[in-house]
């Protein structure tokens, strides 16, 4: 039931006054995360504007201009203004449009966004959480870096801002726009625009809705381009002139770090969290069988789900065992019919040898009484010239006497 709520006089000072002062002593002491991903081409600027944003020299590693793929290089550091603490975390794509199949140059830079999502949730699903000092490593803003070419977006540009729009808050900046003219600059700002908006694509918006930033915010909304130059000098040096970096009337770098950095930093990180990581949430949670209301549109509790899924396990094993076993009966027949063919032709073959053993000893015998006779009769014969050898001396003897 929706009660009425009303509204009551106090009779004097409580004290819950001063929640916002609490809010903020504990905030202060907790301290700040805040994790920029730098998506752009090798050269094209985004350790410098880096060093540039946050007035300091961060660690630089060179990259080359051959790599295999595309990995994301992401580094922390730890930073203090007055006694605020902040932990930034820079994340570059190395090797970013280096390749010449760039087919797959966005999946490296997804994965990584889903990944921090993932650590999150799982963080979140844990019976003993500690989201209080947890590292908080989800992508908070992606500055995407265009070449300023003066023409159009390339064709990986526009794929991978559409792959990252719904999973990360899009910042597009034209790199080195004090390349170009100021003609060239408004018409390719134009043609940006252009293009985005007819291929889908949802850059941040910076928020109109505090009267006291929604001036700013609304020219930032239709200006997201930035210049920068050398950090000792804050300036980039040409043959016809110097472009000061935190000149306005030279380019738009003042504003862009007063918009990241001053005005809209937990707006960014709000945004992350309430609009980007729920839309990954709930996309995980319903994957894995979760859901708010049932086919009725009732409460559906979370015990509900349990049981639910339990017995949907439970079904899907005992449907996998049934299927496994039926598979190992199977494969036994097979291997019994296949048992016994062999025995078949074992048994086949055992009685073609034994048919030809007994023909061989048949014949055997055969030669064997051939022989026997033989020497039968050849025994027979010698005693008979034997006994006729004997005789003929005997019969001479007798005539010598006559």
């Amino acid at each position: 039931m929706n009660e009425e709520k009303r509204n009551l006089s106090l009779g004097g000072h409580v004290g819950f006054d001063s929640l916002p002062d609490q809010l903020v002593s504990k905030s202060v002491t907790q301290g700040f995360c805040f994790n920029i991903l730098c998506v752009g081409e090798t050269g094209i600027g985004k350790s410098t504007l880096m060093n540039t944003l946050f007035n300091t020299m961060f660690e630089n590693e060179e990259a080359s201009h051959y790599q295999n793929g595309v990995y994301l290089r992401p580094r922390t550091y730890d930073l203090q203004e007055s006694n605020v603490h902040l932990k930034l975390t820079i994340v570059d794509t190395v090797g970013f449009g280096d390749q010449i199949n760039k087919e797959d140059s966005y999946k490296p830079i997804v994965d990584y966004i889903d990944t921090q999502f993932e650590n999150y949730l799982q963080e979140e699903l844990k019976i003993k959480r500690s989201l209080f000092n947890y590292h908080d490593t989800r992508i908070h803003i992606c500055l995407y870096f265009i070449a300023p070419t003066g023409h159009s977006l390339k064709s990986l540009d526009l794929v991978t801002m559409k792959k990252l729009d719904s999973k990360v808050n899009i910042i597009p900046i034209i790199a080195k726009a004090d390349t170009i003219s100021k003609s060239e600059l408004h018409k390719f700002k134009i043609k940006i625009m252009s293009e985005l908006v007819s291929n889908g694509v949802q850059i941040y918006q910076f928020p109109t809705d505090d009267e006291a930033v929604s001036e700013i915010n609304a020219s930032m909304n239709v200006s997201h381009r930035s210049k920068w130059g050398n950090k000792t000098v804050r300036a980039r040096q040409y043959p016809w002139g110097v472009v000061q970096v935190e000149n306005e009337s030279h380019c738009d770098f003042v504003k862009l770090r007063e918009m990241l950095i001053r005005v809209n930093m937990e707006d960014l990180r709000e945004q992350t969290h309430a609009r980007h990581y729920e839309l990954y949430r709930r996309c995980k949670l319903e994957e894995m069988g979760f859901k708010d209301t049932d086919p009725d549109s009732q409460p559906f509790s979370l015990q509900e789900t349990y049981e639910a899924k339990r017995k949907e396990f439970l079904g899907d094993l005992q449907r996998k065992e049934e299927e496994m076993r039926q598979m190992f009966v199977n494969k036994v027949k097979e291997t019994e019919a296949e048992l016994k063919e062999k025995e078949r032709e074992l048994h086949d073959k055992f009685e073609q040898l034994k048919r030809m053993h007994q023909e061989e000893k048949r014949k055997v015998e055969e030669k064997r009484r051939d022989l026997e006779e033989e020497m039968n009769a050849f025994n027979r014969k010698k005693v008979a010239a034997e006994t006729l050898s004997l005789s003929q001396p005997l019969k001479k003897d007798k005539d010598k006497k006559k």
